[in-house]
């Protein structure tokens, strides 16, 4: 058929029209309709979101096409997050597609990647499938504008995270941008500068959201179906044009493909405060909440809910952010965290050639050394019973209480009187698990030490306990 395009815009949007509608039309699915509510008890609930809320600790990767110019553009530094270089350097489409012919990233090795999060103690792994530029880590069959048919690396890279995380058993999850600076239904309306919750930078060009939709829907199908990932971490959700309904449509979508499927809260509205979890007028949709490079003051108490945080002060990788986070801040982090609840998600940024940098290796092996000895005072663990200490932190189990000591005290360590008997106490990591001395009355609880602390960033005390823990009345 012969037709004349008024614009590269409506030719792209026609492509993606067809290609979207190819994908639903073989996969029998139409994303216009909005999906069957999941019925789910409440005990079918805890179920799904067990394996998450026993691991407490995740790698992010925020990986892709602005790692190339890594902050810089034309010769200068661009303010902001690496990832946001092309919003807050005003790069056009054609210019930063440059950008893309020269993502190559022949030093990426998916099995490094996977055993650098393990051995440092993580349990599950998020990557940006696709962030704000648009541009994708999979072969899509959406879009051209992916890592397989525009760059000259032309390898699936999820491919190989999926193979190779089913291989060294770490969970595979998957990160997806609801705005989109690259699709033709969408253009930056203010440029340079970074948004605020809800400003709506991001703008829709009119009658344009419901084809935006299918190629979202067809995308995440795409994911859910040939990566098989064990949750959806959406972000990008605060734009003007996204409501809460089409948050509520967007869940059950994914529910539909995947029933066991975990999806985050920013799905939905609600960027602020408490990003959308909870709602008196509304049930908002999402699995848990996500406060990002903060850690709430006592947790979010009743909900789930993972902080997501840097090593530096980047996201997407930038040549010149060399401000590093110690291991003994990274460390004592995760531990607060678990201590009120909570999930933390520790970002890393690769390079153009596909490494992490050496300043996050280093900083995630020291965290791995740490839990290899000191895993099981996070892993499984819940909220601490005692509230703020200050020696440090707690976490408990059924009949365990682990203290994780900061400041270590000459002679003895004071806590809040228990009313349940103290069985045992030892140092978690003594291997031979030599008994501590405890003294305990309705008045007092003391802790004998040795002068020296196991280790320098956070030694660990396990109270052996008879039942869950309940502190002394009044006290």
């Amino acid at each position: 058929m012969n037709r004349r395009w008024k614009s590269t815009t409506d030719l792209s949007v026609f492509l993606c029209r067809v290609a979207a509608a190819a994908i639903l039309l073989a996969t029998s699915a139409n994303p216009s309709l909005a999906a069957e509510p999941v019925k789910e008890s409440p005990a079918d609930r805890d179920a799904r979101m067990q394996w998450w809320r026993d691991a407490r600790f995740g790698m992010f990767v925020h990986w892709g096409v602005y790692s190339v110019p890594a902050g810089v553009y034309q010769g200068k530094k661009v303010g902001g997050i690496g990832e946001w270089i092309k919003s807050n350097g005003n790069i056009p489409n054609e210019e930063y597609d440059k950008f893309v012919a020269q993502f190559d990233p022949q030093k990426f090795d998916a099995a490094t990647f996977v055993r650098t999060a393990k051995q440092a103690g993580m349990k599950y792994l998020v990557i940006t499938t696709k962030h704000h530029d648009g541009f994708c880590l999979w072969d899509s069959k959406v879009s051209d504008f992916d890592v397989v048919n525009s760059t000259p690396y032309h390898k699936d890279i999820l491919k190989q995270l999926s193979d190779e995380c089913k291989k060294q058993g770490l969970t595979l999850c998957f990160y997806y941008s609801i705005m989109d600076w690259h699709h033709p239904s969408q253009f930056i309306a203010a440029k340079g500068k970074h948004p605020d919750a809800g400003d709506g930078q991001t703008e829709m060009r009119k009658g344009m959201k419901q084809d935006y939709v299918d190629y979202m829907k067809a995308q995440l199908k795409e994911l859910v179906t040939n990566y098989d990932p064990a949750m959806l971490w959406f972000d990008g959700e605060w734009v003007n044009w996204w409501t809460h309904e089409d948050g509520l449509d967007l869940y059950q979508y994914c529910r539909s493909l995947k029933p066991s499927i975990l999806v985050n809260n920013r799905v939905d509205k609600g960027r602020k405060g408490m990003h959308g979890l909870t709602g008196k007028d509304k049930p908002y949709a999402g699995d848990f909440g996500t406060p990002e490079q903060e850690i709430p003051a006592v947790g979010l108490p009743g909900v789930d809910w993972e902080s997501c945080m840097t090593i530096n002060d980047t996201w997407g990788f930038k040549q010149h952010d060399h401000n590093w986070k110690s291991t003994e801040k990274l460390l004592q982090n995760l531990i607060d965290i678990a201590s009120k609840g909570g999930n933390y998600l520790l970002n890393v940024g690769p390079t153009s050639a596909g490494q992490i940098p050496p300043e996050s290796i280093e900083r995630l092996s020291e965290i791995g050394q740490w839990m290899q000895v000191n895993g099981e005072s996070i892993y499984g663990t819940s909220a601490t019973p005692l509230g703020k200490q200050p020696w440090g932190r707690a976490t408990q189990k059924p009949g365990r209480l682990y203290l994780h000591v900061f400041q270590w005290p000459q002679g003895r360590l004071e806590l809040p009187p228990i009313a349940n008997k103290i069985t045992g106490a030892f140092l978690l990591a003594d291997p031979k698990r030599q008994p501590l001395q405890v003294t305990q009355s309705d008045s007092s609880l003391f802790v004998l030490l040795p002068k020296d602390a196991p280790d320098k960033i956070a030694s660990v005390i396990v109270l052996q306990i008879d039942g869950g823990v309940k502190l002394v009345a009044g006290k």
